[in-house]
């Protein structure tokens, strides 16, 4: 039998199929476009572990037309699963169960193989992803701790551990793990990608800025989520030091206009433009093209946290679409798959309200709308630094509300911030700008 390059066993009936396979695990691990290779054989060989591949990467696309694009495929790996392996059986039930929108199932399935089948690091790195988007980060880790005794020796591991750690708010096991990864193999965008979240939450932000740059000539043979994300990072160090023509040249060069019509390009687009705006940068007419790829994005309704960046993305531009969507999700969220309904009732419909009004200059009412779906904002998924877009505009509404009330609530959350990011020079301005209008313009000249 074949196996991959992590010693799993693969039920493929030539060499050439399981190259393919193995491009999709090591593809898939590293981040790299080749994952995608596997698609070539898709429609002839029926070896389940091609088809149940080929059905994940078309859930991948977090589209309205995902599950329908997958089924045929998921089908075909579920009728020959007889010719599976157990490890195969259970890859292949936890795909479905994400096709179904049973995720609470899905990651039941891959905690289970990560126990079971240690190097399928697949299995593991499709287990992460589905706790990110529903914001389990302690599920994120426990998954790699479970598999690092089996799989140490595999630096994706290390950086999967450093990313789990970041999330749960533990910085120098976050730090540490990542470190190791990058001197396992220097080209581990997702380690880089870690060690940035990190730098960023400590305000170590002219480090992080220097690090980012100092390897991004690795970033190279990947997908287009990773490379755009990690220049998508690089832009929130130069935002925060000021570096404004730095960071739009960024947007424009490096994170829009990669693969235009994929989900997590467009949020990256989104949501660096609004943080630009929010700084105080005139992005010009850029909304525009982003919001002529979203538009088709009203009926999707696959993860909470992507709607609320197209709707945002779609009233900036002032598109009719915007209004479209927002009716879209206040009907699609009680009737959504149980295992994420609280989510979209609790936290994307208000929230979703909350930008529209934001967007449409309604700030009063956009305070009093994201102030209820703050507190629980994680429950939608996105990492610390991703969902602090929805801070951002919450924050915006607050000056912008203009009462003594609104303005006392901006200074708290604004001087809380700057003490721990004294580098951010965006940070002390908004602070600057906000003390004068309460009539302490002193405070910041100390």
């Amino acid at each position: 039998m074949h196996t991959d390059s992590l010693g799993n066993p693969i039920s493929v009936d030539d060499a050439a199929s399981a190259a393919l396979v193995d491009d999709f695990v090591m593809g898939f691990i590293s981040t790299e476009a080749r994952a995608a290779n596997v698609l070539a054989i898709a429609d002839t060989d029926l070896s389940p572990t091609v088809q149940a591949c080929a059905a994940a990467l078309h859930l991948f696309a977090e589209s309205r037309d995902a599950v329908p694009n997958a089924t045929p495929y998921l089908d075909r790996a579920k009728a020959n699963a007889a010719r599976a392996t157990p490890r195969e059986r259970r890859f292949i039930a936890a795909i479905a169960a994400w096709a179904a929108g049973d995720i609470a199932q899905a990651i039941a399935l891959h905690a289970e193989q990560a126990r079971e089948h240690p190097r399928d690091l697949a299995s593991l790195k499709l287990g992460q992803y589905h706790c990110f988007n529903t914001g389990d980060c302690p599920g994120m880790l426990r998954l790699a701790l479970a598999v690092l005794p089996a799989a140490g020796d595999v630096p994706y591991v290390h950086g999967m551990a450093a990313f789990g750690y970041e999330q749960c708010h533990l910085m120098r096991d976050a730090e540490r793990s990542a470190r190791r990864a990058i001197a396992m193999c220097r080209k581990e965008p997702w380690a880089h990608h870690a060690l940035g979240h990190v730098m960023l939450t400590e305000g170590r932000l002219a480090e992080g800025l220097a690090f980012m740059e100092s390897v991004s000539d690795t970033w190279t043979g990947l997908n287009s989520f990773m490379v755009t994300h990690n220049w998508w990072h690089v832009a929130l160090f130069l935002i925060d030091l000021a570096r404004d023509d730095e960071a739009l040249a960024v947007y424009d060069e490096r994170v829009w206009g990669v693969v235009k019509d994929y989900s997590q390009d467009q949020i990256g687009a989104v949501s660096l433009l609004a943080r630009l705006e929010l700084a105080g940068i005139d992005v010009g007419d850029r909304w525009q093209d982003v919001a002529d790829h979203l538009a088709p994005r009203t009926d999707d309704h696959v993860l909470p946290f992507l709607d609320l960046q197209y709707l945002y993305g779609l009233a900036r531009a002032g598109r009719a679409e915007a209004a479209q969507l927002l009716r879209t999700i206040d009907a699609f969220a009680p009737v959504a798959p149980p295992s994420t309904r609280a989510a979209w009732e609790r936290v994307c419909v208000p929230a979703a309200h909350g930008l529209m009004a934001h967007a449409n200059g309604r700030f009063s009412e956009a305070v009093d709308r994201l102030g209820v779906a703050l507190p629980r904002l994680i429950e939608i998924g996105g990492s610390h630094a991703q969902r602090d877009l929805f801070e951002q505009v919450y924050l915006d509404s607050l000056v912008r509300a203009g009462t003594e009330a609104t303005l006392t609530g901006a200074q708290g959350i604004l001087q809380q911030q700057l003490n721990n990011q004294s580098e951010s020079l965006r940070l002390r301005r908004q602070t600057a700008a906000v003390y004068a209008r309460l009539g302490l313009d002193a405070v910041m000249r100390h």
